[in-house]
């Protein structure tokens, strides 16, 4: 029996997305927009909202939460609680979302989510854009090691679809229909054939 489990509208309130539920009753859902810092997440959620979902940065989430602390001096980075955020957010997450929404941050994939969008780049761009942002070396380093041995591959939940999108060049809003076609076909397939090997391809 076919299920919804919600609807994309655009801002003319055309529809962009029918989901399917379980029951039929129509459900909105969360969406993990992950991946290594600097690989182009939040370009592509800047885009998203221009197809009517709505998007929520981890980070101001776990202010929201309380679960943020203040910049570290050193690698200027906010440490964030997650699992404090997870146990408050299983219970302001137990029923869905009024829109779909987008968990936009490289930690949004450990948050509980509905299915996971992650984001890759190849190592040497990536090290371009980490510089640009005037990372140290060492976390450029730290980075580039995260996103060689796959990234939030090594943490997502088994259980949930995923597609994977290579964000190294090319439009952004090709990526962009690309999650949004993923959507409309009930999120198939739910896991990519061959998900992105840099050391594989040779270019780690």
């Amino acid at each position: 029996m076919s299920r919804i489990l919600g609807e994309c509208c655009a801002f003319d309130g055309s529809v962009l997305v029918n989901l399917s539920s379980r029951d039929g009753v129509e459900e909105a859902l969360r969406l993990a927009l992950t991946g290594t810092p600097g690989v182009g997440k939040t370009t592509i959620s800047s885009f998203l909202t221009n197809e009517g979902l709505q998007v929520i940065s981890v980070e101001s989430l776990a202010e929201k939460l309380g679960c943020i602390d203040a910049e570290d001096p050193v690698d200027r980075a906010r440490p964030i609680d997650v699992v404090e955020m997870c146990s408050q957010l299983k219970t302001d997450w137990s029923t869905s979302p009024i829109v779909s929404t987008v968990i936009d941050g490289h930690l949004s994939h450990l948050l509980p989510v509905d299915c996971y969008i992650i984001v890759r780049c190849n190592p040497s761009v990536l090290r371009g854009r980490l510089e640009d942002r005037g990372y140290t070396e060492q976390k450029i380093r730290q980075n580039l090691e995260w996103e060689i041995i796959g990234g939030a591959w090594n943490e997502v939940s088994s259980g949930l679809p995923v597609i994977e999108l290579d964000a190294t060049s090319g439009p952004i809003e090709g990526k962009v229909k690309r999650i949004m076609q993923w959507m409309t076909d009930g999120f198939k397939p739910d896991r990519p054939a061959s998900p992105i090997d840099w050391i594989g391809r040779g270019e780690a």
